[in-house]
Parts: structure tokens; C-alpha cells; sequence
């Protein structure tokens, strides 16, 4: 079994969470990210989440169920959350599975940060 290969931070900003994958999001790395995710939407207190997919290279099934869950708990907190730059080969998995229909979507961190309100 290869380690997997995921680093995951949270950067908080004056007005959101942002949560930074870096790497391959696979079943191996899918659990300690879910709790980056759950740690920032339990941190965020209400501000927004985003997840920061700009150096996130691949996302395979697992990795997109933790989106869901997360996008899920965020609601359910009403904490505000979305993704940004997602890179050609992840958005294609967004697309196919319908999850740009499900979770807010920006270009980059800028724009992101821009739509808060």
C-alpha cells in the first residue's frame, strides 16, 4: 500500500475558512481530509468555507463523497460553502457527477472571497 499522497491545510481569513488540498485525493487520503473539512465548518462560526482545489489533482469517487458530506454539514450549520479553482481534470469529475450542480463554484480564490457578502 502506497501513502497517500494529500496535504491538506486551513487558512483563515478575515471573512472565510479556506481549506487547501494539495495532491491526489483518493480513499487512503479521504478521511483526514473529511476532517478538515468538518474542523472548518465547526471553526468557521458561521463565516464561509472554501475549499481551494487549485493545486488538487485528482479527486477520485471517495473524495467526492467527502464534497458531498461536507457541502451537507455546511448546510445544515448554514455556514456558506464552495470550492474554487478546480483544475481541468477535477471539474470534469464535478461536471460528470453533477456536482457543480450542487456546490458553488468560483474560478479562483479571489472571486471566491469576492462573493462573500
Amino acid at each position: 500500500m502506497t501513502q497517500s499522497a494529500l496535504k491538506t491545510t486551513t487558512e483563515v481569513t478575515p471573512t472565510a475558512r479556506v481549506v487547501v488540498p494539495v495532491g491526489r485525493l483518493d480513499f487512503e487520503a479521504s478521511s483526514s481530509f473529511q476532517q478538515a473539512i468538518e474542523n472548518a465548518i465547526k471553526d468557521a462560526g458561521g463565516a464561509p468555507v472554501i475549499v481551494d482545489c487549485a493545486q488538487l489533482d485528482y479527486v477520485s469517487s471517495a473524495g467526492l463523497r467527502v464534497f458531498l458530506v461536507g457541502a451537507r454539514a455546511a448546510k445544515l450549520g448554514n455556514v456558506p460553502f464552495s470550492v474554487c479553482g478546480l483544475v481541468d481534470a477535477v471539474r470534469r469529475v464535478f461536471v460528470v457527477s453533477g456536482f457543480d450542480k450542487l456546490i458553488a463554484e468560483h474560478p479562483d480564490r479571489a472571486a471566491a472571497l469576492a462573493a462573500i457578502k
